[in-house]
């Protein structure tokens, strides 16, 4: 079974197992809202693919301010980042 990050949290939910709060944004203008929604200055933000690493390859970030957090989105949907497990095409 592939699920992605959020796919296994929805699912550990459903059957009343503890998960960190989070969203799923698929795009940069509901940034604002999420943020707004989750509270708080900062927040980590993550790469929702089916690869290990993604931490290191630069998927998993945290960021401080809408700003920033909007900029960082804006990457990870854009062709913008460029990790080792999507290449310069994106996966």
């Amino acid at each position: 079974m592939n699920l992605h990050e959020f796919q296994a949290k929805e699912l550990f939910a459903s059957y009343a197992i503890p998960v960190p709060v989070g969203r799923l944004v698929a795009s940069v203008d509901e940034t604002p809202v999420v943020a707004h929604e989750l509270g708080g200055p900062e927040w980590v933000a993550k790469a929702q693919i089916q690869a290990g690493g993604r931490g290191k390859a630069g998927g998993v970030r945290r960021v401080t301010g809408v700003e920033e957090l909007q900029r960082y989105v804006s990457q990870l949907l854009g062709s913008n980042l460029v990790t080792a497990q999507t290449g310069a095409r994106g996966q």
